[in-house]
């Protein structure tokens, strides 16, 4: 991690993009700081993706200051505060400075502020709290975020259970950011989140089903996933998950590094789940799974993986991504998937017509018959498979 005494950003790419610095010259240089993920990231030293500013500007001045610069602007959340300005290299949001005024643990009313430390004190967690100057990149840390970086430490700003019941969304963030920063455990957190564990019931399912996705599809979400169900936080999002399942995922991801298999949160929700399709497919419903991932999901779920079957025949039956997730569930080698495509069975129901065989159900029997002995003998070439054909349409008279 960079020297951080005195505080500063590091010298990072995207701290020198001129269409950053077209916005900042709008603007005005003492009315932005850059925010959140894209100051803790640099300072760790990893790939930033989005960058977020903050400013004392109301949402209307941002909008017309970016306009009479030629920046477009969308208006996301403007109720909230926050606009997007179009960038080459990046959107970034712009948000206003802000204070609570009310929670109910699923949303907030906020009223504007001009007090960097008001709109810090609202944020989830120190690290998350972290602002730099667009030009000196000195970092302001109000809450000791930078420390809790050094130290790996996830920290709630203020009184945890407050955090909380500001947005019990919080609970499982605070397990996401656990798994991607953390090592040093914090009592006051986990005493927060397992007690104020059933709050999370009364959240919208996609918000949940969103959370659990980004926890999972970290490097190595095992130790977090099963702290989370001796806390009994994970019974209360996912009770199908037992302790069985949890040591499955935690094998899953050792099987993903041996084999160089990037992480999938439905490959891992899967090993969560019984291997129950009709299962799977609740789970998916209630967290509002998109229809790919409801089928990926139900299909992983079967876990078979066709005793008799190589590996590229169970890929040609169920997809290749299925397959290999059924694969790697059950601890087998994937290598004969690796960059393999399924081919295309080399013969028509056309050409079977044309060999005297009437239209109809009987053509599909040969067809399949064909394709059935193609697969078992590794998708042999064009040749093989009329010789294949030859012999069914013998067999047949």
């Amino acid at each position: 991690m960079a020297d951080l005494a005195p505080p500063r950003v590091p010298d990072a790419e995207w701290t020198r993009r001129p269409a950053l610095a077209r916005l900042v010259g709008a603007l005005g240089e003492g009315n932005v700081r850059w925010v959140g993920g894209a100051v803790r990231d640099t300072l760790l030293g990893q790939d930033v993706h989005d960058i977020d500013a903050a400013t004392p500007l109301e949402p209307v001045e941002v909008i017309d200051r970016l306009e009479a610069a030629g920046i477009r602007t969308i208006p996301t959340g403007i109720d909230h505060g926050t606009v997007t300005a179009i960038l080459d290299g990046g959107n970034v949001e712009i948000t206003t400075l802000r204070h609570d005024v009310s929670t109910d643990g699923r949303r907030a009313t906020v009223a504007f502020a001009s007090d960097w430390k008001d709109d810090a004190a609202r944020r989830d967690f120190t690290i998350n709290a972290l602002y730099a100057h667009p030009s000196t990149r000195e970092v302001f840390d109000y809450f000791g975020g930078v420390a809790d970086l050094e130290a790996k430490r996830v920290r709630f700003i203020g009184d945890a259970r407050q955090r909380i019941r500001e947005d019990y969304l919080r609970i499982l963030r605070y397990f996401r950011f656990q798994a991607r920063f953390g090592s040093a455990l914090d009592a006051e957190a986990e005493e927060a989140c397992a007690e104020l564990a059933e709050s999370l019931k009364g959240l919208s399912r996609e918000r949940v089903g969103w959370e659990l996705q980004n926890l999972l599809a970290l490097p190595d979400p095992g130790p977090t996933v099963a702290r989370m169900r001796e806390l009994g936080v994970l019974q209360v999002v996912l009770p199908e998950a037992g302790k069985q399942e949890v040591d499955k995922l935690s094998r899953l991801v050792a099987v993903e590094n041996a084999a160089g298999v990037r992480p999938h949160a439905m490959r891992r929700l899967a090993a969560l789940l019984p291997a129950v399709p009709p299962v799977a497919e609740g789970v998916a419903a209630r967290l509002r799974l998109s229809k790919n991932q409801r089928a990926r999901l139900t299909c992983t779920a079967a876990r078979d993986t066709r005793d008799g079957d190589s590996p590229r025949a169970l890929a040609y039956a169920v997809g290749v991504d299925c397959a290999i997730d059924r694969l790697l569930l059950e601890g087998q080698d994937i290598d004969a998937l690796k960059r393999w495509e399924p081919p295309v069975l080399p013969v028509k129901g056309g050409e079977i017509v044309a060999r005297g065989v009437r239209a109809g159900p009987e053509v599909a029997r040969i067809l399949r018959a064909v394709e059935r002995r193609w697969v078992d003998e590794g998708f042999p070439d064009r040749e093989r498979v009329a010789a294949i054909l030859e012999d069914e349409l013998a067999r047949r008279g």
